[in-house]
């Protein structure tokens, strides 16, 4: 995918999973806790999280099973990532 004049590559990680440890690292670079890059109105949300108090790896290993409770998209460049939500946000990367 082109936009802008960056090179993009998309990966749909509900196709190819993240493992937790990517993930945590994804968040981490992106200055994010995991409970920041939930989508909460997803019924998995509703299910296994809402009113529970889990900790940040339970909701990694969650997120990994459960990889529509991601927030997307996360977007890589170099060693910066952002949640691109709302897109402005790309902008911190130079896009």
């Amino acid at each position: 995918m082109t936009g802008k004049g960056f090179e993009l590559e998309a990966v749909d990680y509900t196709k190819q999973p993240l493992t937790a440890e990517a993930l945590k690292k994804l968040l981490r670079s992106a200055g994010l806790k995991p409970m920041d890059a939930m989508r909460t109105r997803e019924a998995a949300y509703q299910q296994l999280v809402a009113g529970k108090n889990r900790s940040d790896d339970e909701l990694l290993a969650l997120m990994v099973k459960h990889p529509e409770l991601i927030q997307r998209p996360l977007v890589v460049r170099g060693k910066k990532v952002v949640l691109a939500r709302p897109v402005q946000r790309l902008k911190a990367l130079g896009i």
